[in-house]
């Protein structure tokens, strides 16, 4: 889309069906793998590394008759059985896609043709209108029912079937669906999420500034919720396409200081390191001032995450001293201690008993009476603030329990009164698939953030290794994987574990791993902004993946404009506002147009995905769904490139306005086309 001509991200609600070792990937080969072991690094805190089943009720009251009773159901549940059909012309293949069903626009159902009419019977919600289209011979252009006279505005300049709402006796009843999020609702596939890293992002209240002497980069910086709030009310989130927000930890951290293993010493500044959980972080703000934040983001269209630590407290936390049976001994049961990494292993039954250093106590969830207090007090944070979500830290060192009961309870307690689906994310650190899928599903998590898809991306894309199919052939694998495709996962490029994205895209990359920590120039030689363009165009390509794929895409702050930085803590210098550099202001704008693109395109959120075609260099794909197809045509290489086996026909480019003819396009140097019928 062009600059002049982008269209403001507003997503209408539509109704639709700690960091530690990463272990061996599952995934390509080709791509370097982490070391499996490492030590805990206290400087990243803990971090280095609806719902309810539906179904018949019984029938009371009545004789029987030897035959089963019929089924009972509330009406939002039952269902019709609806005969599609359409005269047989010669077509190869016809399909109906629709309203029926939460993927019915995406996967549709297939007509089977008996030689003069193409027919299918889907079930239809009860008395409830469904809006569909015929896709022939599987091609991009989708037609109205020519035997239906009922038609309404598709709002992309043309029009849907309508079938009138439809009653039926006898009626099926389904169960109500995981995660399909009901009318009213907020769908979390529509999420475009920012990173908000509260201390280095904006001072807001300079009155609760306060250091405790550890060096600068390592110390509070001044950052608040007063200054997220200026911003959100400025509109700086809105104009860069974001919906949601991800806040850091907002519980009471200590006031000490702690030792990292690379011999520095560390504030709480990133609230991994709490003490009084009941209580705000004195250098964020006030109770008073967070709920003024939530609300300033719902005035403005914003959700809002808490970021959530489950894992342990800081050993000078009361609630570690009054009940020291709530957590796991550092007693690794053999004469030393159970610091991960150390006495203990990162993973097993160690992992979830480990402490991440020597002053953080481990919480035992195993013990029911600490489960209670934990998941008591995160739903309390809910209550208080008025969040829309959790960002759950480090979950795989926790027992599967305390999800399971979390989830239970915001089903029972928060969602009842919210109207809305309240979304969790978690954070496994790892290129271990079936690590990541473990805590996914109805009972646990919506989804994890996806470090395999970050890791494989970084490396075909950023640094240009391997090729191009073979990050098709990742994302052919990855795109219904997690919880059978059901998970809202969360996309990135960037986030506070790893350094910044930026000096990977460099012609040059500083590291010649994408698992690198980074922490070889965290203190000195710090890297500083590159020069020229080509760096930018790689994060920006990076990027546009991101926004025209599924999943919830994740901006960490800074990375809008390509901030440089090392490892911890180099990659959270405080928020750059201005004086940016060419590249930096072009990467910018190019981040809020997809903003507006994605906005525009239901498709690229929760559309079907098709590979089209993939070389050494350059990888096309289509985003197929409620009554639309946006082809995305990739080119990683320094040089313009031929991207073939789109789509026969004349298509825009929503990224420059150009309009360009297929089967096959240009496709200039470090950058994509996101092709749309005009």
């Amino acid at each position: 889309m062009s600059r002049s001509h982008r269209i403001l991200p507003v997503l209408s609600i539509l109704w639709v069906g700690c960091t530690d070792p990463p272990l061996m990937s599952e995934t390509t080969d080709s791509v370097t793998m982490p070391p499996s072991t490492m030590p805990y690094d206290p400087s990243q805190g803990g971090n280095v590394t609806g719902y309810a089943t539906g179904g018949p009720e019984p029938t009371t009251g009545e004789p029987t008759t030897g035959e089963p009773p019929p089924p009972m159901c509330d009406d939002a549940l039952k269902r019709c059985d609806h005969e599609f059909t359409y005269p047989d012309n010669g077509e190869t293949s016809v399909d109906v896609m629709g309203s029926f069903a939460p993927d019915g626009w995406t996967k549709g159902a297939a007509m089977k043709s008996d030689g003069t009419t193409w027919r299918v019977t889907v079930t239809v919600p009860w008395d409830t209108p469904v809006q569909y289209k015929l896709r022939i011979d599987g091609s991009m252009s989708w037609i109205p029912d020519p035997n239906n006279p009922e038609q309404i505005d598709d709002g992309f300049g043309g029009y849907n079937s309508v079938l009138e709402p439809k009653t039926c006796d006898p009626f099926t009843c389904e169960a109500a669906s995981c995660g399909a999020p009901q009318e009213g609702q907020f769908d979390w596939r529509d999420a475009v999420i920012y990173f908000v890293f509260v201390d280095r992002f904006n001072n807001g209240d300079p009155g609760n500034d306060a250091l405790i002497g550890v060096e600068t980069a390592a110390d509070w910086q001044g950052g608040d919720w007063a200054g997220v709030t200026a911003k959100i009310e400025e509109g700086y989130f809105t104009e860069l396409g974001i919906n949601t927000l991800w806040l850091t930890v907002p519980m009471n951290n200590t006031s000490d200081d702690g030792l990292g293993t690379d011999g520095h010493l560390y504030s709480a500044y990133h609230g991994y390191w709490p003490t009084d959980l009941t209580q705000t972080e004195e250098h964020f703000g006030t109770l008073a001032e967070l709920q003024a934040l939530v609300a300033a983001a719902h005035t403005a269209d914003l959700k809002v995450i808490l970021d959530y630590a489950m894992n342990h407290v800081h050993i000078s936390a009361p609630v570690y001293a009054d009940n020291p049976d709530w957590f796991n001994p550092n007693d690794n049961g053999s004469g030393g201690n159970c610091v991960c990494g150390a006495g203990c292993s990162w993973d097993g039954a160690d992992g979830e008993r480990c402490w991440f250093t020597d002053y953080l106590p481990d919480f035992n969830f195993g013990n029911q009476a600490a489960r209670d207090f934990s998941v008591d007090n995160a739903i309390q944070w809910i209550m208080d603030t008025g969040a829309d979500g959790f960002r759950l830290d480090a979950v795989k060192h926790i027992k599967i329990e305390w999800l399971t009961d979390l989830r239970a309870r915001v089903q029972a307690d928060v969602e009842p009164m919210s109207g809305q689906h309240f979304y969790m994310v978690g954070e496994t650190f790892t290129g271990d698939k079936p690590t990541i899928n473990k805590y996914v599903g109805c009972d646990k998590l919506d989804g994890q953030f996806d470090f395999p898809l970050r890791m494989q991306m970084a490396y075909n894309v950023l640094m240009r290794q391997g090729s191009m199919g073979e990050l098709a052939d990742f994302y052919d694998a990855n795109n219904n994987y997690y919880n059978g495709g059901a998970a809202v996962m969360s996309t990135f490029i960037g986030n506070h574990d790893i350094p910044r994205a930026i000096h990977l895209a460099e012609d040059s990359p500083l590291w010649n791993n994408q698992w690198a920590d980074g922490k070889d120039r965290a203190w000195d030689n710090k890297p500083g902004l590159p020069g020229g363009a080509a760096a930018f165009e790689r994060l920006g390509l990076s990027f546009t993946m991101l926004y025209t794929s599924l999943g919830a895409p994740l901006v960490y702050y800074g990375d809008e404009v390509g901030m440089p930085g090392a490892g911890d803590p180099d990659n959270r210098r405080f928020m750059q506002w201005d004086g940016y550099s060419a590249g930096q202001t072009w990467l910018l704008g190019h981040i809020q147009d997809l903003g507006a693109i994605r906005a525009a395109h239901p498709a690229l959120r929760r559309g079907s995905y098709t590979r089209l075609g993939a070389d050494a260099d350059s990888f096309a794909y289509s985003m197929s769904g409620e009554g639309e197809t946006v082809t995305v045509a990739v080119n990683r290489s320094d040089a313009d490139k031929s991207v073939g086996n789109l789509p026969a026909m004349t298509l825009k480019d929503e990224l420059t306005g150009e309009m360009v003819e297929g089967p096959m396009v240009t496709v200039p140097a470090r950058s994509a086309r996101i092709l749309v019928a005009p």
